[in-house]
């Protein structure tokens, strides 16, 4: 760590650790805590590493006060730790509230004694058992319910917690929860419950923001976001165009699927809502989208974050992915179309899907600043469409001697007043990069598409 230049850092820069309740806390059934999907996925056999449990885990419901020796030995300036939400409340509502888990997540009194800024985490994965029973994060009324708990404990802890995140990757509980079956509670239901999942959980983050910013930031000052995760991409073939879409589609996937609503437009990526719907009805699913879509009797999710929490692991390299096998054709990965891919020459770290790419990270953080290369800009490739034809209608219908269409412009250039803010190129360009480096958009590709058959058609006369 001597070679960490900290210079570069400024002055209140966050110093912190993390951690999460079902995994350190242990005291699994004392105390009136009620169980989590984790204690009964973890309590079947053969989910698990030598069907190991958090059932003492680290202990750390009886051993807080090492756990604050060892955050003050690192001289941390933050911790960041989730609270067991059946702990708090067993059957998952606010109907029973366990006086002894809120005594005990009153160690933020501890923390701040020490000079140290409590982060609080209301659900990291593990959903209470007695909520799973009524379908989880697939049923509808769990926002709701959710925002009961946020509000319970933004009133209870909140005049000394002043960084909340609502919810830990989502990303994660959808896919490996209710797609894989990997993790809890363990359901495989490929290319459905997923999306309702991820959905569910931006209503329920959308719900907890809004109740803090209407009734408890104006007296308390905090803020709240949720914790994204995702992989850095990269083309595995950066001059394969296949693997080039794909990566943008593994990002929207993986990062848009959750970002985009609440930093970006309110909605999903349209590459989501698009490439889902026609793999529906590629596949006979003719009825309603797979993809939920935000109701406008319900708060919107734009803007419900006070700041960004990513989480941030590894990186990959993405390929097109072409077919998959018949029994899987309706899934999460065959909606997404891309694979990610571990470069051999990355170092892998702890277990197999860890290559270590710092790196990756630092792309990240920059593609989340500059926001995402929208290259498939279908909105204009469908205004070059109308265009041309109406010049065609122009042509044929009305008699006018038009010689040539030109489009503005080649390339995304200084707009004037503008500047670099507006972009009207068939090529995206890089300003951020010294190389300047142009992609193709999407009404690029079709303006060349059009320019092809119209050159192929008059060769034939």
């Amino acid at each position: 760590m001597s070679k960490v230049d900290i210079t570069m850092f400024p002055n209140d820069f966050a110093w912190g650790a993390a951690t999460a309740a079902y995994q350190i806390e242990g005291g699994w059934n004392v105390d009136g805590r009620g169980p989590s999907i984790w204690d009964t996925f973890c309590h079947a056999t053969g989910r698990v590493f030598e069907d190991q449990t958090g059932d003492e885990a680290c202990n750390s419901y009886q051993l807080w006060e090492e756990d604050l020796k060892c955050i003050q030995e690192l001289g941390l300036s933050h911790y960041r730790f989730s609270m067991s939400w059946s702990r708090i409340l067993p059957d998952g509502t606010t109907n029973h509230i366990n006086s002894k888990a809120v005594a005990f997540y009153n160690k933020v009194d501890n923390l701040l004694v020490c000079g140290v800024t409590p982060m609080i985490t209301l659900c990291h994965m593990d959903l209470p058992q007695a909520l799973q029973d009524h379908g989880g994060w697939c049923w509808e009324e769990i926002a709701d319910i959710f925002e009961q708990y946020a509000s319970f404990c933004f009133k209870t802890f909140g005049d000394r917690v002043k960084l909340w995140i609502t919810l830990n990757e989502p990303y994660v509980c959808a896919k490996l929860g209710y797609e894989d079956g990997i993790f809890a509670p363990g359901i495989k239901d490929p290319g459905r419950s997923v999306y309702l999942v991820g959905h569910n959980m931006l209503r329920a983050h959308t719900k907890a923001w809004h109740v803090y910013h209407t009734y408890f930031r104006p007296l308390q000052g905090g803020k709240v976001s949720l914790a994204l995760n995702s992989d850095w991409a990269e083309p595995l073939d950066a001059s394969c165009s296949d693997d080039v879409l794909a990566t943008e589609r593994y990002m929207e996937f993986t990062l848009g699927w959750f970002a985009c609503p609440v930093f970006g437009t309110g909605d999903y990526p349209k590459s989501m809502r698009n490439r889902i719907a026609a793999k529906s009805l590629e596949m006979g699913h003719s009825q309603e989208s797979r993809l939920p879509r935000f109701s406008s009797e319900e708060p919107s999710p734009l803007g419900t974050a006070d700041f960004f929490a990513l989480n941030y692991y590894t990186s990959r390299k993405v390929k097109h992915l072409r077919a998959i096998s018949e029994n899987e054709k309706l899934c999460f990965v065959g909606d997404q179309g891309a694979e990610g891919v571990i470069d051999s020459s990355w170092p892998i770290c702890g277990v197999h899907w860890l290559a270590v790419v710092p790196v990756g990270l630092r792309k990240l953080l920059k593609y989340i600043k500059m926001g995402p290369v929208q290259v498939e800009d279908t909105n204009r490739a469908q205004f070059y469409q109308d265009t041309l034809q109406e010049v065609g209608k122009a042509i044929v219908q009305d008699g006018v001697n038009v010689k040539g269409y030109f489009a503005w412009s080649l390339l995304d250039n200084f707009e004037w007043s503008d500047g670099f803010s507006v972009r009207f190129g068939l090529f995206h360009v890089d300003f951020s990069s010294t190389q300047l480096k142009r992609r193709i958009y999407c009404s690029g590709r079709d303006y060349a598409a059009v320019i092809a058959k119209h050159r192929s058609l008059t060769k034939t006369i």
